[in-house]
């Protein structure tokens, strides 16, 4: 086809994206082809499932090799009249522990988990940042003062509560987000590009895994007899 759309001129070519528009004679011998080059794909099975049953069992490897050479840290017999002090949960559940320190029981125990199950049931059914662009690279200064208010609200929430264990970790997400927010786009660090190109998704993701952090270590190694604040250095007791 000529550049001129009402000229039309006989040529060899199969090339669907160059000349999308063709006229192709097909004789008795020979068949239409139209070169086509698809993306790398990945077939969910079975290379997938053979991917993932290859990682249970070097996971199960590992986790029999830890056991055969280190101890579990288990304590002794249990004795129902004597309750031990500090009562501590299992280390996946320390920060939920740590939370009850500073909340009511319902709201800790009940309110709080409740509230994470229902937003990750209710979250998917909406359309949220679905293209995965950066926080802070469309309604830039709309979506700035939400996310100060928001920040400040919440950060005020817990110096009420005098959870200062929580509020740490916020700080920390609030100013990798300010930073991200303060970075122009043609910036010479990559690290700031790479932060400012972060989704919402990205940021409270990493909030929440600082939070986890934070609160399980402090569970673990500062929370003494009657749950008071000691230092894991200072022997058996601690000090308060």
């Amino acid at each position: 086809m000529s550049d001129d759309p009402k000229t039309f001129a006989a040529s060899v070519n199969s090339d669907a994206r160059k000349t999308p528009l063709r006229v192709a004679f097909v004789t008795r011998r020979t068949s239409a082809q139209v070169k086509a080059y698809d993306e790398a794909k990945v077939q969910s099975f079975p290379e997938v499932l053979f991917r993932a049953a290859i990682a249970v069992e070097v996971l199960a490897c590992t986790l029999i090799l830890i056991s055969l050479f280190f101890n579990a840290p288990l304590e002794g017999l249990a004795d129902p009249t004597h309750t031990p002090n500090p009562a501590k949960a299992p280390w996946y559940f320390l920060g939920l522990q740590e939370l009850l320190h500073y909340f009511p029981p319902v709201v800790a125990g009940v309110l709080v988990p409740t509230l994470v199950v229902i937003a990750l049931i209710v979250i998917p059914y909406f359309n949220v940042n679905v293209d995965a662009a950066g926080l802070f690279t469309r309604d830039r200064q709309k979506r700035l003062r939400i996310f100060w208010v928001a920040s400040s609200v919440f950060c005020i929430f817990l110096l009420v509560f005098d959870v200062i264990v929580a509020l740490i970790p916020t700080l920390m997400a609030v100013g990798l987000m300010a930073l991200a927010a303060a970075t122009p786009p043609d910036s010479v660090s990559s690290f700031r590009r790479s932060l400012a190109a972060k989704p919402l998704s990205f940021w409270i993701m990493s909030w929440f895994l600082f939070e986890l952090i934070v609160l399980t270590a402090v569970g673990t190694l500062f929370r003494g007899p009657g749950w008071a604040w000691v230092l894991p250095w200072a022997g058996p007791g601690g000090v308060q």
